[in-house]
Parts: structure tokens; C-alpha cells; sequence
């Protein structure tokens, strides 16, 4: 009788790739997959460490796999351990997998079922220059496959602790992405998202410069894909010629999450963001001026240390002034080992709580607005799963701009992009 295993993922789209390609790993070596519940034989963890708050859920779903079976074996892989980097070991773990391990996942399990003896696979990432291979043919969403192209990160943020789990910038061969597209086009996906720990840095470590545009080119040639996604960009990707030939690719969603951090000037020296609002705004329009009302996504820290009340106020009035479809709200999160946890002037708990309430409200009304101007529109979308809504039965599914709209149909439309017209806006859910 084969082996029962549960996975759980934490975090970002990265690291649910991974997951997913380890749970291939352990299908393949004839492993049965269960929900993470009790009852199965091994647990896998993929954690985070990009918060304090995801620090303590990654020790919470360790302990809470140990108590659902204290005889099985519970792996610890990711970043929360490759930033622990190995010390202290929490004895409710038998393995620890760092970054760069997870492909090893299947070997470490035979190898402790033959010794019975805790193990750890972990390394000094900032170090290595291979990128993990892993790979993936089912997707765990069945209509839009996220494809992990790049990994690390060389900004080193004054507030983040990724290069340290990650490590520098390293990139997945063209080919081998391709081959992967190539696989799930012709497993029926429509959709591919291209993603990476700093997805604009996608073949620096080649030769020195960026080569996004041309594996997004390389992409746009595979047969059977009919939409393409981008993860989170920097900035300062976002040129005239970038954003002219993305516009000549009928694929791309005109849907770009830039990461922001801060309106104001001063937070973002402190950041080392590299970029000022003014240059970020820039960026903006140069999206608006190639595409029709694209939906422009952002990330937002309240209460960086230093952070006053009014450069609180001026990041505040920055991104009113853009715009955004959906705006990420995090409160600093105070990282050992990265150079804002020793910065003076920490702000309180409170401010910061107080802060984050008043910057989510404004992103609900620019959320809301954005959506409002779809009304009457006529979108395509690519139908993804049935819900129920007001008691009644619909299909769901996202447009380009990564709108969720709800269409009735008698026929299963899943899958498929079709066009439809959203007449009023309770169509669209969130």
C-alpha cells in the first residue's frame, strides 16, 4: 500500500509552483495525495518568510501537521527555513529542504525512511548560481497555469528579507520554460503566468541583461496559448519600447502589478527603491498611453521606520493620484538581518494599524471605481469554475484586466474565453 502525503503552501505564486511541482514528484514515485488533514504519512510545508505573520504561520502548520500525526514525517521546505538556515531546528520538523532542495524532496524522504534520522538539505544560497530545476504539467488551477521562470532577487530593499531565503538572481533557460508551455498548451491551458521572485530581472545573470520581452515574444509563439500574464514588475522595466511591443502581442493581459512600496520621496530613499514617485508615474502613463485603461495593480508598506504623518499623508495622495485597480496593503513588518530593523524611529503597532485601515478604505474606492467603468463593456473571459450567487447557478471567470465577472449560460463554458457584455456591476464579485 503506497505512502499517503499532504502538502501545504505559504505565500506567493513561487512557491505554489514549487508545491505543485513537488506534489508531481511525489505522484510520480508513487506517493498518494490527501488533503492536509490527518491521516496521511508524510507532510510538506513550503513556508514563508516574508513577514513576521508568515514566520509564525509556517511554525503554526508545522506543529499543527505534527499533532494530526505524530509518527509521520514532517518536511519543512522554503524560505522560512533557508532564513533560519537550519539553526534551531523546531523538533516537531524530521526534514528541512532550503531553497534550491525542493527538486530533492523524493531522494531525502528514501533516504530518512532508510535511517530514521533527521535531515537537512540547506546551503548558502547567496552563493549558489543554479537555478532548481523543477517542472510542471498539471497546474493545480485548471484553466490558468502559473510557470515559475526566474528565482532570487539582487535589490536587496532595505526592508526585505528575500535575497537572503532566495538569493541572487537566477534564470530558467528559454527552452526549458518553453518546453514546459509547450506541455500544458497541449494539456488544454489557455492561460500562462509568467512569475519569479523578481520577474524583471528575467536573464540578467545570462549576460548582463534583461530578456523578459523576449521570452514573452518566445511564448506569444506557442500554439494553443491564448492569453499571457505577467507577475509583478519593477518599475523600471516599464520603458516605451517595453510597453509599444507588448501592445503589438494580442496575448498580453493589460493587467500590470508594479510594485510601489511608497508615494513619498523620502520613504522610498530610505527603501532603497531606486526610483522616485515621479519616475513611477511616469511608468503609469506610459501603460495608459499603449493600452486602453489597463488595470495597474500595486503593492503599498504603511509605517516603514522614519515613516511621519507626512509622508505617511504624501504616499496617501500619490496613489489616489494614479489610480490603481487593486491596491496591496502591508504594514511594515520588522525583518532581523535586513537594515530598516536597525533603523531609528520604528513606528507603533498602532500607527501603523491606524494607517493601513485609512490607505485600504482609498483602495476599496479606486477598486470599485475602476470596476464601474466596465459596466456596459463588452470583455472576454476566460470562464473558470461554477459558484453560486444569490441563489442562483453561474459560471465565473476573469477578463484581461483580471476583473472576476459572473456570466449564466446552459452550456459549460469552462475553459473557453467568450465574449460578454457586463450590464450592471453586481456581475462582478471579488
Amino acid at each position: 500500500m503506497g505512502k499517503k502525503a499532504a502538502l501545504h503552501n505559504l505565500g506567493c505564486k513561487v512557491n505554489a509552483y514549487e508545491t505543485e511541482a513537488m506534489q508531481e514528484m511525489l505522484e510520480k514515485a508513487g506517493y498518494e495525495i490527501v488533503p492536509f488533514k490527518e491521516g496521511a504519512d508524510v507532510y510538506v510545508i513550503n513556508t514563508c518568510t516574508v513577514t513576521n505573520i508568515a514566520d509564525r504561520k509556517s511554525r503554526q502548520m508545522l506543529h499543527r501537521a505534527r499533532k494530526m500525526n505524530p509518527d509521520a514525517v514532517v518536511v519543512a521546505a522554503g524560505c522560512y527555513v533557508q532564513a533560519q538556515d537550519g539553526k534551531g531546528q523546531d523538533p516537531c520538523i524530521d526534514i528541512v529542504l532550503g531553497n534550491n532542495h525542493k527538486k530533492d524532496l523524493v531522494r531525502i524522504l528514501d533516504e530518512y525512511a532508510a535511517k530514521r534520522a533527521s535531515a537537512a538539505e540547506i546551503e548558502d544560497i547567496s552563493r549558489t548560481r543554479e537555478y532548481e530545476s523543477l517542472h510542471l504539467t498539471k497546474p493545480g488551477d485548471h484553466t490558468r497555469a502559473y510557470i515559475k521562470v526566474q528565482d532570487g532577487c539582487n535589490q536587496f530593499c532595505t526592508y526585505c528579507i528575500i535575497p537572503y531565503a532566495r538569493g541572487r538572481v537566477r534564470s530558467r533557460v528559454m527552452e526549458d520554460v518553453l518546453r514546459e508551455v509547450r506541455e500544458l498548451a497541449e494539456g488544454g491551458y489557455k492561460e500562462v503566468v509568467l512569475t519569479g521572485i523578481h520577474l524583471s530581472s528575467y536573464g540578467i545573470d545570462f549576460d548582463r541583461e534583461r530578456h523578459l520581452l523576449e521570452l514573452i515574444r518566445a511564448v506569444h509563439e506557442v500554439d494553443g496559448i491564448e492569453r499571457i500574464r505577467l507577475g509583478s514588475l519593477e518599475p523600471g522595466i516599464i520603458t516605451e519600447e517595453f510597453a509599444r511591443e507588448l501592445s503589438r502581442i494580442p496575448e498580453i493581459c493589460p493587467h500590470f502589478h508594479l510594485s510601489l512600496q511608497s508615494g513619498c520621496d523620502a520613504t522610498l530613499k530610505r527603501m532603497n527603491r531606486r526610483y522616485t514617485s515621479a519616475e513611477y508615474a511616469e511608468k503609469c502613463r506610459i501603460l495608459r498611453e499603449y493600452f486602453d485603461d489597463p488595470a495597474l495593480t500595486t503593492d503599498v508598506i504603511v509605517g516603514f521606520p522614519g515613516e511621519t504623518e507626512e509622508e505617511f499623508r504624501a504616499s496617501y495622495d500619490f496613489v489616489d493620484s494614479i489610480d490603481f485597480y487593486e491596491t496591496h496593503i502591508f504594514k511594515y513588518s520588522r525583518r532581523s538581518g535586513t537594515k530598516a530593523a536597525v533603523m531609528p524611529d520604528q513606528v507603533s503597532e498602532q500607527v501603523k494599524a491606524e494607517r493601513s485601515a485609512v490607505m485600504i478604505r482609498l483602495g476599496e474606492r479606486k477598486r470599485a471605481a475602476y470596476e464601474k467603468r466596465y459596466v456596459g463593456r463588452e470583455v472576454e473571459v476566460l470562464v473558470e469554475e461554477d459558484a453560486v450567487m444569490d441563489g442562483r447557478c453561474v459560471q465565473v471567470g476573469h477578463t484581461k484586466e483580471y476583473i472576476k465577472v459572473a456570466l449564466e449560460s446552459n452550456e459549460d463554458l469552462k475553459n473557453r474565453i467568450v465574449k460578454m457584455r457586463i450590464e450592471n456591476d453586481s456581475q462582478i464579485m471579488h
